[in-house]
């Protein structure tokens, strides 16, 4: 194989679609983003044509076929376990990338161990148990109906439910729900009667996709950054479901360090601010880590795989 060897890194949801490429050095050669590459969420055909174009786009100018390693992390992927052999030999890559679980890279996102936890929050939410680089054991991740408590979706729909016991109440909307009732049915419709307001609400959620009640979360944790009262119980009760949630799977006394991870944990919000404290409190030990990028973390595990794994490459790569 001409050249020196290379690695590939996806990073792969429902939203979009983030691949990299570096040397075993740490040098980054190539990265590309696309739209969302998931098979579940846009179809195997829409996904594959995603993926491969922003795969083509970060490597113009490199020999595919020095890829001796790739990783694609897959939100959901491992359940449909979607072959994408095909599209690998289409492209020309050296080597197949070996499909692994998006919980897998969040925790690789945020630490080089081999053991510790995650702790999510993004549209859905759960925690997981990660032993020598592999998933073990997970906890909630069951979906809207089921469970996702603390997650995006679970905020949406309790400032849902707020704004609509406000209305049955007769009180006039206010801070959070004025917010939640202006996002959902515009700035006319939130200055309607009770009845019509209540009705207009409830058709506005029945009438899209549950997942879509995360889009609500940004409105929530906004409020609670200015300290809107129902807003921070809100976030307050997100932030002790998601502790409960990896208390069913992490013992106290435990050092092993966790990676906080979803787009609600992993950057600066009220939600993170909320719940680090309890983390730190219950498990004084242990490192608190936030996932960083996940394409980087994706060819750090590809590098590992052809054994380099270094502390340094991985510093280099989840920057």
């Amino acid at each position: 194989m001409a050249g020196a060897r290379l690695v590939l890194g996806l990073d792969v949801g429902g939203t979009s679609t983030r691949v990299l490429v570096a040397d075993l050095d740490g040098r980054v050669l190539g990265a590309a983003r696309g739209a969302g590459g998931n098979p579940v969420a846009h179809g195997a055909e829409a996904a594959a044509k995603e993926i491969g174009d922003t795969v083509r786009a970060a490597l113009a100018g490199l020999d595919p076929g020095r890829v001796a390693a790739g990783v694609l992390g897959l939100a959901g992927g491992l359940v449909a376990r979607p072959a994408f052999g095909g599209l690998w030999d289409a492209l020309g890559l050296g080597a197949h990338p070996v499909l692994v679980s998006d919980v897998l890279l969040a925790h690789a996102a945020g630490t080089s161990a081999p053991d510790g936890n995650v702790v999510l929050s993004g549209t859905g939410g759960m925690a997981a148990e990660i032993r020598g680089h592999e998933l073990t054991r997970t906890a909630d991740g069951h979906g809207w109906l089921l469970g996702d408590r603390g997650s995006g979706v679970w905020l949406g729909r309790e400032a849902v439910s707020a704004t609509l016991t406000a209305l049955d109440r007769d009180e006039p909307l206010t801070g959070l729900a004025a917010a939640v009732a202006g996002a959902l049915t515009g700035p006319d419709g939130s200055g309607g009667s009770g009845d019509d307001l209540r009705s207009a609400l409830i058709t506005a959620v029945h009438g899209q996709a549950p997942t879509r009640l995360a889009r609500l979360a940004p409105v929530v944790l906004e409020r609670a950054g200015a300290g809107d009262p129902t807003a921070l119980t809100l976030v307050a009760r997100a932030a002790d479901h998601l502790l409960d949630t990896l208390g069913l799977l992490r013992a106290r006394g435990c050092a092993l360090p966790i990676v906080l991870a979803g787009g609600l944990l992993s950057t600066p919000t009220p939600l993170a601010a909320r719940l680090r404290p309890l983390l730190a409190a219950r498990w004084p030990d242990a490192p608190l880590r936030p996932a960083g990028n996940g394409a980087g973390a994706a060819a750090w595990l590809a590098a590992r795989s052809l054994g380099r794994g270094t502390e340094e490459l991985h510093r280099a790569l989840t920057a």
